[in-house]
Parts: C-alpha cells; structure tokens; sequence
C-alpha cells in the first residue's frame, strides 16, 4: 500500500479512550492514554495483546506512514468538518493519504435526547453527513476514504444500560443513517464501506459480558476487542479495494 499519511477523523470508535479504560479497569480515561484504539492499531499493532495481526498494520506495509489521529471523544459530524478538518491543516492531492471516518452515531444520541422529531433530524444529520464527505474529498481529491457504519450495541433489541428511560430505542433510524453511510461509500471514487455494524451484531447485549466487545462501564463505547474489531473492519476494506492490498488474518 502507497500510503504515506493516515488521518483518523471522528469520535470515540477511532480513540484511544476506552480501550485504555477497558484495559487499564478504570471509571474514567485517564490523562495519558495507551495506543489500544482502532486508528491506533491500524496504525500499529500491539504484537503481543493482538498476535493475529502482527505484521498486518500500516506501518509493516509502508514503513514511512505517518499517523495523525485528530479523532475526538465526543465528537459530533459538525465538530469533525470544523475542528477536526481545520486541525488537519492540509489541502493536498497526495494520492498517499488514507483517511477514516466514524462519525454520526453521537448525533442520533443527541437528536434522541433532545426529543427532537426524529425523522426531520436524521434527514438533517444525513445531510450534514453528505456535506462532511463531500468536503473532506475536497480537500483532499486524492485520499483513499474508509467510511465507516456505525454499530448497535443493543444486538438489535432496541434496550441498552442507561436509555432505558427513551423506552425501546428507535433502531430504524440507526438503520436507515447507515444505508446512507453505505449509499455514500458505493457512489464515491476511492472510498470503501467498513461495515461495523454488521460486524458488531451478536456481540452487544445479547452475548455473555465477556464476549462483549464494548466498555462494559458504557456500552456504547468500544472496548478493547472492539477497537481491534473495529480495526479488523477497516483493514478488510482496504484489501477489498481494487488495487492490491493487505493480506487478511
């Protein structure tokens, strides 16, 4: 792979945060965090806790990729176009830059929350969505994109650990957020779809907890098998792209 730049852009599947917690058994992220995300481990391997992918990370494939994970607990579509773009800092038609993105799951949160009519705010997150794509490409005409679903921890059931209070959560319009990610990827040049809410079904709330590959302090938040999961997702879209790519573990 040609890469000489990857750039993780979005919320917490793409950080450090959690599976620092996870795997340290804190409450909370402490200040300094260990290289356990997904952006981190596609990035570079950790040999010894994810021996399956040693040697199938960006670094062994291209030596000189540098890595900049601008990727914010949190974060919400708006702050990754604004912020998280303008941090970037670059307009470049390098063809050697990879580019993920998870991004959308914290405003279906928000727009559940705020008891806003769910059908008008998932036409307007999907839109902002679109825009957030369309700008990134923008910017950068030549980066191979890795668009990226987002999962379900409930397993399909509608029932999570602290929501309970919204009643069954309204799944349709996670589903329906995720068609468009997957419409995005499939009409754009140079962009594949990392599906890890297909990949993540049956490992939420319906598996035993050690099987769960979310925090279990907040299961909305990936735990450390998570973020390899995650990891796994981005890695197989990349060897599914037409240019050769990666061998798969």
């Amino acid at each position: 792979m040609p890469f000489t730049l990857y750039v993780a852009l979005g919320d917490s599947m793409s950080t450090d945060h959690y599976p620092t917690c996870d795997v340290r058994g804190l409450d909370v992220p402490p200040p300094r965090l260990d290289p356990l995300g997904a952006a981190a481990l596609l990035h570079r391997n950790d040999d010894l806790r994810w021996p399956e992918f040693r040697v199938l990370d960006l670094l062994h494939s291209a030596a000189s990729v540098d890595f900049l994970n601008l990727a914010e607990d949190g974060a919400m579509i708006d702050d990754v176009r604004t912020e998280e773009l303008a941090r970037l800092g670059r307009d470049s038609r390098d063809p050697g830059i990879l580019l993920t993105l998870t991004a959308g799951g914290n405003d279906l949160l928000d727009a559940l929350a705020s008891g806003r009519e769910l059908d008008r705010a998932v036409k307007r997150i999907e839109q902002r969505y679109t825009d957030l794509v369309e700008t990134v490409r923008e910017e950068l005409p030549r980066a191979t994109l890795l668009l990226t679903t987002v999962y379900d921890p409930s397993d399909g059931t509608g029932s999570l650990p602290g929501l309970e209070g919204f009643g069954p959560l309204p799944l349709e319009y996670l589903h329906r957020f995720n068609e468009h990610v997957r419409d995005t990827a499939r009409g754009m040049r140079a962009a594949a779809l990392a599906d890890a809410h297909r990949h993540f079904l049956g490992h939420g709330m319906t598996a035993p907890e050690p099987d769960r590959w979310y925090w279990r302090r907040n299961p909305i938040e990936p735990g450390a098998r998570g973020a390899s999961e995650i990891r796994r997702v981005w890695w197989e879209a990349l060897d599914a792209l037409p240019a050769q790519g990666p061998a798969r573990p």
